[in-house]
């Protein structure tokens, strides 16, 4: 088993068990594991990232219709299957955060994006794993805030990497 399958393992555990686990009861009932892309190594990237000069502090929605306020940190360049694509890392008392919509969105993927917390290596890099990009709790119930991915953060390419849209029978 690799690592991210144990970690995939281990959070369809949490989701399927754990009173904190974002399912409704309902939900658990039937509940067999999320949907996940395969593993894509292509998709785990040693990012330079280009801070910005001025970290402007920005508020995002959130689909409770309050604010969470962040810093735009900076801003990386990536391509997948050869096309090219630009998102925003965000920082917050919490640390860094990467949400982002993907061409798939309503589709393959969750509508209203999905997160990541890039991992910072030094040097300006940061690890950036979408095979880790998960959706927020917002996906399985509506009784969960999240903050909704900000314009910027939109990006016209496929990323199939991380969990897939989450549905489930009742």
């Amino acid at each position: 088993m690799t690592n991210l399958e144990a970690f995939r393992a281990e959070k369809d555990e949490f989701f399927a068990s754990h009173p904190q686990s974002p399912l409704t009861p309902e939900q658990k009932k039937n509940f067999e594991g999320l949907a996940y892309f395969p593993e894509n190594p292509a998709l785990r990237l040693e990012a330079k990232v280009e801070e910005f000069p001025k970290r402007e502090v920005i508020e995002m929605q959130t689909t409770a219709g309050d604010v969470q306020r962040y810093q735009k940190y900076g801003k990386f360049k990536f391509a997948v299957e050869g096309q090219e694509a630009e998102l925003t890392i965000y920082v917050s008392q919490h640390g860094f955060f990467l949400p982002f919509v993907d061409s798939q969105a309503n589709k393959e993927t969750y509508g209203a994006g999905r997160y990541l917390e890039p991992e910072p290596l030094g040097d300006g890099k940061f690890l950036v794993d979408f095979n880790l990009a998960y959706n927020p709790y917002c996906a399985y119930n509506e009784r969960w805030s999240c903050p909704l991915t900000p314009f910027e953060n939109r990006v016209k390419v496929p990323i199939r990497a991380g969990e897939k849209n989450f549905s489930y029978d009742v």
